[in-house]
């Protein structure tokens, strides 16, 4: 039986994570975990998340050693997207939407990605502001604010530091008419989607469906 190990924690919580892929869960990845995992015979090495700011980040050249070593590594919704976009002609493998958006360069950096999270519960405290983005967009799109409201929320959001923007937050600050904030609201609750989530999920099928048939 092939030995995967995954790391994930606010995008996508170890225990729904158990029902799409049976594997080996750790918390978001830090810097020397991979050399740790290494040490011992592993297949698949399966990135999400990732610690960003408050301590060193998982490092570029741990994973280019796992690679070379013939271990597969794969990587999608928030750090495993961002090493993915960097690491993918050296082999690591890149799943889904955010994955792409780092590829095309339409976000570069990792306060998209970043949220604040309960380091015993692994829950998020804040919204991703790739999520926001995603959500305001399709808000747009649905006739719910203009181009120049969703610039304006997007810039308001922001302006927040990533451990502080929520959805709330964004509300409380952006100047924006009452009666289509509480319209965008609305709209947010109903049919917002958690694109991280979203993309964790396609990590861990993509792993189940290809790589351990």
């Amino acid at each position: 039986m092939k030995r995967v190990i995954v790391f994930t924690g606010p995008s996508l919580h170890p225990r729904e994570a158990r029902r799409i892929l049976e594997a080996e869960y750790h918390p978001p990845v830090r810097r020397g975990d991979i050399l740790k995992i290494i040490r011992r015979p592993v297949d698949i090495i399966v990135i999400i998340d990732g610690v960003f700011h408050h301590e060193p980040a998982v490092a570029h050249k741990e994973i280019i050693k796992a690679l070379k070593m013939g271990v597969k590594v794969v990587g999608g919704a928030s750090m495993g997207a961002l090493r993915a976009s960097e690491l993918d002609s050296l082999g690591m493998i890149g799943i889904g939407y955010i994955y792409e958006k780092y590829k095309d360069g339409s976000i570069e950096s990792d306060d998209d990605v970043a949220v604040a999270f309960d380091p015993k519960t692994l829950q998020p405290l804040s919204d991703s502001l790739v999520s926001i983005h995603y959500n305001f967009k399709r808000a747009y799109m649905h006739g719910i604010i203009s181009k120049d409201e969703l610039e304006h929320l997007i810039r308001a959001a922001k302006s927040i530091f990533y451990p502080k923007r929520t959805y709330d937050r964004i509300y409380r600050e952006c100047n924006i008419n009452p009666d289509i904030l509480q319209r965008l609201k609305k709209f947010i609750e109903d049919e917002g989607v958690d694109i991280k989530r979203e993309d964790a999920i396609r990590v861990l099928e993509y792993v189940r469906d290809e790589l351990l048939r």
